[in-house]
């Protein structure tokens, strides 16, 4: 664990309270500070990025780096709700760019098969599919 866990300052505290609130939602550095911004009661950028930074070297906090057009989505870990659920993958939508979590067995038997067939482990915190969502395909 990282020794800067150690430390629970009050930016930290409401930082993580709203990483929980969001429940499992993919969010920016910008989200967040947005976000505190119009409740007034703003966290510098650099605090916020710090502190994401921290919790995800903490595993409070999963990092997803989509590609390089977009910034980094962050998201909080329930780890009751990880072992229950398994793993999860993720599809990112080219039309309006909204991320998606996608909790499939079939995918997780195609991974297995990666692993047993051709001897490849995939990452699924790092494994994204790409195409149009829903409303965008409308």
């Amino acid at each position: 664990m990282d020794t800067r866990s150690k430390y629970r300052t009050k930016q930290r505290d409401i930082l993580l309270s709203y990483l929980r609130s969001v429940g499992g939602g993919h969010i920016t550095a910008n989200d967040v500070c947005s976000y505190f911004k119009e409740q007034g009661a703003p966290i510098g950028q650099s605090t916020v990025y710090r502190q994401l930074e921290s919790l995800v070297d903490e595993g409070l906090v999963n990092k997803y780096i989509i590609d390089t057009n977009s910034p980094a989505c962050f998201e909080y870990v329930d780890h009751d709700m990880c072992q229950r659920d398994g793993i999860c993958f993720h599809c990112k939508c080219e039309g309006c760019g909204k991320l998606i979590h996608l909790k499939c067995d079939e995918l997780s038997d195609i991974m297995g098969h990666l692993n047993e067939e051709h001897h490849f482990t995939l990452d699924p915190k790092r494994t994204v599919l790409y195409g149009l969502c829903e409303d965008c395909r409308k």
